[in-house]
C-alpha cells in the first residue's frame, strides 16, 4: 500500500464509465483505492499528500490484458514463419531449453514490460509456475491460468494428478491481488477425459478457467473431420483419436461434434468461470452455446492476424451479449505487448466508437475476467490502477477516448498500481 495519498491532475480524465472530465484530478488514499475524481477544484488535497500534476495529458484506469504468456518474455523473434502446428513445436522447444531461473526473469521483465504499457491487470497462462511467483512478489495484480497438457487419454489419470500437485505447490503464491486458475491448453494437446477431469476439480475447488479455443481452421479440421496437420501429430505419436462424448447406441457410428466449442461443452468445461482464448472459428450455434453458459471471450486480434488464423466475429459476440476484453497473446506470437495496438483492431473489426474501443481494454476486460467491481474504470473505492497517456501530439483530436487509442505504449508517462507507481517515464 501507497505510505501517502497520490493526487494526480491532468488535462483529462476518462472513467469509462462516466463522461471525460477537463482539468482533472484524482485522488488514491493509502488504502490504495480511489478517494476521489472530478474537476480539479472538486478534488481534496489532504496534508502530506504526493502531487503529481500530469500536463497535457489523459488519465484513465489501467488497462486490463486478459490473454499473455509471460513466460516467453523474450523470444520476441520467434514471432509466427511457419505452419501453426510446427509454430507451437518449435515454442515448445525454446521452452524446454529454458531453465526456472530464466523463466522467472523472463517473467519479471514480461510483467516490467506490461507496466510500461499501461497494463496494470494481466490474465496470463503457463505452465512454469513463473508468473504468479513474479506477479505476487512484485505486487501486481491478476489470474495465472497454470495450464495442463496430456493428449493421450490412457494418460489421464497421471496428466490429473501430477497437474493437481503442481496447482497445489502454487497456490500459496496467490496472495494479494494475484489469483490462481487452471488452463487445460487446447483439444489438440488435451485428451476429453482429461479436459472432464480439470473442469469438474476446478469448478469443485473454485479456480477459474482458460482455454484455447476454437483459434485456428487446423483446430477445427482435427476435432470435426479427424484430419489435418493434428490429427497426423496424433497418429504418429500413436494418441488414439479424439474421443466424443455424443456415443450412440452399440452397434451404431459415433456422431461427430458440430465444433471445437461443442466438443468442449460434451466434456462439461464451459461455464461462468470458463475464458475462452481466441474463439475464432465460431458459428452462430458456437456464438448461442457460449452465451447460453455465461462463458467470457479473450479477443486477440493481433495474434489472430499473425497466425493467419482469420478474425474473431466480435460483433456478433457483444451482440449476443457475451463478455469479452483484449489480449495481446505472447511476444512470440506478436512481437510487441501493446493494448492500443489491440483495441484499435477490434474497433476496425467489431465496428466500434472509440469510447467502446477503450472500453474493451478496460471496464469489459474487468468483466470477462469477473473484476469489474475492483478495476477498470476511475470509479470511486475501485483500486487506484491508474494510468497517464500524453496527449499534446494529439491535441486536435476531440475525443479523450480517440487521443487513448491513438496512443502507444511509449507514450505512458506513468503507471499507478493500487496507489503505488510502478512506472514513470518522462516530465512529471
Amino acid at each position: 500500500m501507497p505510505e501517502r495519498p497520490l493526487r494526480l491532475s491532468a488535462r483529462w480524465a476518462l472513467p469509462v464509465d462516466a463522461l471525460p472530465i477537463p482539468d482533472a484530478a484524482l485522488l488514491i488514499g493509502t488504502d490504495g483505492r480511489i478517494a476521489a475524481v472530478g474537476p480539479q477544484d472538486s478534488v481534496p488535497s489532504p496534508d502530506g499528500a504526493q502531487h503529481l500534476p500530469l500536463g497535457d495529458a489523459v488519465l484513465l484506469p489501467g488497462l486490463v490484458n486478459i490473454h499473455t504468456h509471460l513466460e516467453l518474455s523474450g523470444l520476441e523473434a520467434h514471432t509466427p514463419d511457419r505452419e501453426f502446428r510446427e509454430w507451437i513445436l518449435g515454442i515448445r522447444r525454446l521452452k524446454a531449453a529454458r531453465t526456472p531461473e530464466e523463466f522467472l526473469a523472463a517473467a519479471r521483465g514480461g510483467v516490467r514490460d506490461c507496466w510500461a504499457a499501461g497494463m496494470t491487470t494481466l490474465a496470463d497462462t503457463g505452465d512454469s509456475g513463473a508468473v504468479i511467483a513474479a506477479l505476487t512478489e512484485m505486487g501486481g495484480s491478476g489470474i495465472v491460468y497454470h495450464e495442463v497438457f496430456g493428449p493421450h487419454p490412457g494418460q489421464c489419470e497421471e496428466s490429473f494428478t501430477e497437474f493437481r500437485r503442481r496447482v497445489e505447490e502454487l497456490a500459496p503464491l496467490a496472495a494479494g491481488r494475484v489469483r490462481l486458475g487452471v488452463s487445460p491448453h487446447a483439444p489438440y494437446t488435451v485428451s476429453g477425459p482429461l479436459y472432464s477431469r480439470v473442469a469438474e476439480w476446478a469448478r469443485t475447488e473454485g479456480l477459474p478457467t482458460a482455454v484455447h479455443i476454437a483459434e485456428s481452421p487446423e483446430e477445427l479440421e482435427f476435432v470435426v473431420q479427424a484430419t489435418g496437420p493434428f490429427a497426423e501429430g496424433w497418429k504418429a505419436r500413436g494418441i488414439p483419436a479424439l474421443d466424443h462424448p455424443t456415443q450412440q447406441p452399440s452397434g451404431r457410428r459415433a456422431t461427430r461434434p458440430a465444433s471445437s466449442v461443442a466438443w468442449l461443452d460434451a466434456h462439461g468445461v464451459l461455464g461462468p468461470e470458463t475464458l475462452c482464448i481466441h474463439a475464432v472459428q465460431l458459428s452462430d450455434a458456437d456464438i448461442a452455446l457460449l452465451a447460453a453458459r455465461g462463458a467470457a471471450v479473450a479477443h486477440c486480434p493481433g495474434s489472430n492476424a499473425a497466425h493467419r488464423h482469420g478474425a474473431a466475429r466480435l460483433r456478433a459476440l457483444r451482440a449476443a451479449g457475451l463478455r469479452v476484453g483484449i489480449g495481446t497473446d505472447s511476444v512470440a506470437s506478436v512481437g510487441r505487448l501493446d493494448l492500443f495496438a489491440e483495441a484499435r483492431a477490434a474497433q476496425s473489426l467489431g465496428g466500434l466508437d472509440d469510447r467502446e474501443a477503450v472500453a474493451l481494454g478496460t471496464i469489459e476486460g474487468a468483466r470477462a475476467l469477473g473484476l469489474e467491481a475492483e478495476i477498470g474504470s476511475l470509479s470511486r473505492g475501485k483500486w487506484g490502477d491508474v494510468i497517464a497517456v500524453r496527449s499534446s501530439r494529439r491535441s486536435l483530436i476531440a475525443s479523450p477516448a480517440g487521443q487513448v487509442l491513438a496512443s502507444a505504449p511509449g507514450e505512458v508517462i506513468l503507471t499507478v498500481l493500487g496507489g503505488r507507481i510502478v512506472h514513470r517515464d518522462g516530465p512529471t
